[in-house]
């Protein structure tokens, strides 16, 4: 019996290795068949076919490999996340995948549950190595050997059959909440938009104080020290207001922090980013007092007498402002802002003292949405795990779906 515990398996079941069933090639294209790629969630499929795909291909496709329905096709880098499966399409792929022809018998949707399944992915990890798990590659000649439970040709083909009729059920309960939760991210964004509402707008500039004008930070940080100034960029504000935990801050020494006293912050600043990742906006507690930026962040020093940071907050957060920003830097080759675009950012501006209720009354709306996009996402993620151990168990015989062995 083999050593990897996964294999005990039922009897009249046997265990092989994949290359008996599976061997590498490399077959280039033309460069003018269907682009396919591979995701972790789906397997492979044409790219075209999703729009969250933001992998660029190469201009050049000559050097593409070929892919014929039955292939088995894996993401050498992300073959622990389960990013490989068989092609139920003809097309090509990038040169950095590898691309195995079936030599074997194996039930091909048996083979694409089987090598997709939890305990499949956790080995890819095991023969996988590098610096960082987004770096980790594959051992073409590991997994060649890797342990294939293979059932009689009827099981796999009831087995699949099963699968493919309770997956459909859970995919379409996970369809039918991410939907859902589409539906709940549009009203969240046009609830805040309409609670703002269309009063007179005033550029941000003429609402920060005189005293703290908007700056950003930090041009060159250095390695960051263990006991140092503490200092805000773009990945540590989590958006719509909240403030960065101080104790998950990097450092720069007191020196480098000394030359760029003028971006010193307090609590109660706004900080926005304007780096790549523009738009992210955090409202910081006390006990960042004395903290820096970096240079992709801007401080917000505003004047509690003419706006409540907090509602300040919600609008910078909300497309009133990023609409005003996409537009500004449409077309640009680097999309992110700069200073004289955030200050000119149009602030609808009601009465200070209507701008608290604004405020509370965003907040009670967006709880109430959240609450049911946090239910929504736990039903989806408790979906998927019921799918994933339902797939586990049947390619290993753990459960009965109906037939013999």
């Amino acid at each position: 019996m083999s050593r990897y515990p996964w294999t005990q398996v039922p009897g009249g079941w046997d265990v092989r290795p994949l290359w008996t069933e599976f061997r590498r090639g490399k077959i280039l294209g033309d460069g003018t068949a269907e682009l396919l790629s591979v995701y972790r969630d789906y397997g492979v499929i044409p790219k075209a076919s999703r729009d969250d795909n933001f992998n660029k291909a190469s201009e050049d496709l000559s050097k593409y490999q070929r892919v014929s329905k039955g292939d088995l096709v894996v993401n050498k880098m992300k073959a622990w996340q389960g990013s490989l499966g068989i092609s139920a399409f003809d097309g090509i792929v990038s040169p950095a995948y590898f691309v195995y022809k079936a030599v074997g018998a194996l039930d091909r949707r048996y083979a694409h549950y089987l090598l997709r399944s939890k305990q499949y992915a956790d080995h890819m990890a095991a023969i996988s190595s590098g610096i960082r798990p987004n770096q980790w590659d594959l051992d073409p000649l590991q997994f060649a050997v890797t342990p294939l439970v293979v059932p009689p040709r009827t099981v796999q083909g009831t087995i699949a059959d099963y699968l493919d009729r309770e997956t459909v059920q859970i995919d379409a309960f996970i369809a039918k909440n991410e939907e859902l939760i589409a539906l709940l991210t549009e009203r969240r964004a046009s609830a805040i938009v309409a609670a703002i509402g269309g009063y007179d707008a005033i550029p941000l500039k003429r609402l920060v104080s005189s005293e703290r004008p908007l700056t950003y930070g930090i041009l060159q940080c250095g390695e960051p020290v263990q006991d140092g100034v503490p200092y805000i960029g773009p990945s540590d504000l989590p958006g719509e207001g909240a403030s960065p935990s101080l104790g998950a801050l990097r450092r720069t020494t007191p020196e480098i922090a000394a030359a760029y006293g003028r971006s010193t912050l307090r609590g109660g600043d706004i900080v926005v980013s304007i780096g790549p990742a523009f738009g992210r906006v955090g409202l910081l507690s006390d006990d960042l007092e004395g903290a820096n930026l970096t240079q992709d962040t801007v401080r917000v020093a505003v004047m509690p007498a003419k706006v409540d940071p907090t509602y300040l907050v919600w609008v910078l957060s909300s497309r009133v402002a990023y609409d005003y920003w996409d537009r500004q830097i449409l077309g640009a080759t680097f999309r992110r802002l700069n200073l004289g675009t955030l200050g000119d950012t149009p602030i609808p501006l009601p009465p200070r003292e209507e701008q608290a209720q604004i405020a509370r009354r965003i907040e009670g709306v967006v709880e109430r949405i959240d609450a049911t996009l946090m239910a929504a996402n736990r039903a989806i993620e408790l979906a998927k795990e019921r799918r994933a151990a339902l797939i586990s168990a049947a390619v290993t015989g753990k459960i009965d779906v109906g037939v013999a062995a």
